[in-house]
């Protein structure tokens, strides 16, 4: 799936940070921290992009994975987990990211195209072999004796497509509005005997503990389902009428940066390869300035309080002007197409690349 791209360019821009400096090859460790069902996705996603970037770049990439309800994984990075990339079910939850963490820009969704979101899914309904209540549309699922299987929406973000697909649908049909459809979710919820919380936890309350008539659930999950309990097992029903959701995936700025000094070169957005390296001031924003700063700093006696987001000069330090760590790269259509070659080998800059080149991969 060509739109994978963005997960691709994610990765190297982390990468690029790790790596940077240095032309020789560079061993480099990710955090992906993602929601629950993109497991078995990632561990094959990641060994093909350790394969890409490794012929690439010559870099061993190592892309360490963290899963769970949606919700909850954003929690984790603004309580202090040092995710690399996130790759969450809804744009919310990035958004809780920046504002209460302060870790990426407020317009991060712009930077990469389809809103940031590599893959598009849906949410529909896994039952017991041969459909025994009969269950075709979302109103089914509010009758009596209906036992509806799905996880807790204030931790997880597939409940949270699933909520609004429920919601959607009522407010679809003749007379429906807000009040309606507000009623109509209540009343599926009151048919949910157990809340996980996360997506995979309620696949094995329905899966493995034989709980529920039926599951709600996100498609792939559904389909690994009937992979791996087998197609005797369950049925999956297909409702007229469902959400379009498109998990979005981004670098986490500030995590990513703090592992390189300021002054290592970021990718731009016009081009999606990195900045030559710019010449640094008469001093380096460690703190050791040039002959004529050492001077000035003798005379007045004053300690040099820069930091890696200041310049040295002979007055103190100067703030840099504010720029993203990570770069607006293009991902191709969802048609195959030309892989575009944005990498364009400055070997120095390996580290923060790669994480981009994981969000733009396929």
């Amino acid at each position: 799936m060509t739109r994978f791209a963005s997960v691709r360019g994610a990765l190297a821009a982390s990468i690029l940070v790790l790596a940077a400096g240095a032309a020789a090859a560079k061993d480099v460790t990710l955090l992906n921290v993602s929601y629950d069902p993109t497991r078995e996705l990632y561990v094959e996603y990641n060994a093909a992009f350790a394969k890409y970037w490794k012929g690439k770049t010559g870099d061993n990439v190592t892309v360490k994975q963290s899963h769970g309800g949606s919700g909850k994984q954003a929690r984790s990075v603004i309580d202090g987990i040092d995710a690399d990339v996130v790759t969450l079910a809804l744009a919310y939850d990035i958004d809780e990211i920046g504002e209460k963490a302060k870790l990426l820009p407020a317009d991060w969704q712009k930077r990469l195209k389809h809103n940031s979101s590599p893959y598009t899914s849906t949410y529909i309904f896994l039952v017991r072999k041969g459909n025994p209540k009969g269950i075709k549309n979302w109103d089914d699922l509010v009758k009596p004796g209906v036992s509806v299987i799905t996880a807790n929406p204030k931790t997880s973000g597939g409940a949270r497509w699933g909520y609004l697909a429920a919601y959607g649908f009522a407010l679809k049909q003749p007379g429906g509005d807000d009040a309606k459809a507000r009623e109509f979710v209540g009343n599926l919820f009151k048919n949910v005997p157990v809340l996980d919380s996360g997506a995979r936890g309620s696949t094995v309350t329905f899966a493995e503990r034989g709980i529920g008539d039926v599951l709600l659930a996100w498609e792939n999950e559904a389909h690994l389902s009937l992979k791996e309990f087998g197609v005797d097992k369950f049925d999956i029903v297909y409702p007229p009428l469902s959400i379009l959701a498109e998990p979005p995936v981004t670098v986490v700025d500030k995590v990513v940066d703090k592992k390189a000094p300021a002054t290592w070169p970021r990718p731009t957005s016009s081009t999606c390869t990195p900045r030559r390296a710019r010449k640094s001031p008469r001093a380096t924003s460690t703190g050791r300035s040039t002959r004529r700063s050492r001077r000035s700093t003798r005379r007045t006696s004053r300690r040099s309080t820069c930091s890696p987001s200041t310049r040295c000069s002979a007055g103190g330090p100067r703030r840099r002007r504010p720029t993203s760590p990570t770069a607006v790269c293009s991902i191709r259509s969802i048609r195959r197409s030309k892989h575009r070659d944005f990498f364009e080998s400055r070997r120095p800059l390996a580290g923060r690349l790669s994480a981009f080149g994981y969000a733009i991969f396929s």
